[in-house]
């Protein structure tokens, strides 16, 4: 999770996160789709599929990218945003 407040105008946060199938994916997608939605929080966007391997789902100011290994290593959003300050990092 990066903090991009000082850095970004269009987002507070960029959420990263990876998964090893389309289903893995997609599974991480629904899950925190069904979750937010039970907080009352609901996507303003939803781009990408599994297939492609990787979905970009937009709350306003949190913008979650769940991407397939080969497509966050070739991206390298983490290395492109270098300049937000982590909040959260798991490997």
């Amino acid at each position: 999770m990066l903090d991009t407040r000082d850095i970004c105008g269009f987002d507070d946060y960029f959420v990263i996160v990876s998964g090893e199938s389309a289903r893995q994916l997609g599974a991480i997608s629904d899950d925190i789709a069904q979750s937010l939605k039970k907080a009352g929080i609901t996507s303003y966007h939803r781009e990408g599929t599994t297939a492609s391997g990787w979905l970009l789902l937009d709350y306003g100011d949190v913008i979650v990218h769940i991407f397939s290994s080969a497509e966050r290593e070739y991206y390298k959003l983490d290395e492109m945003w270098n300049a937000a300050r982590p909040l959260i990092h798991m490997a």
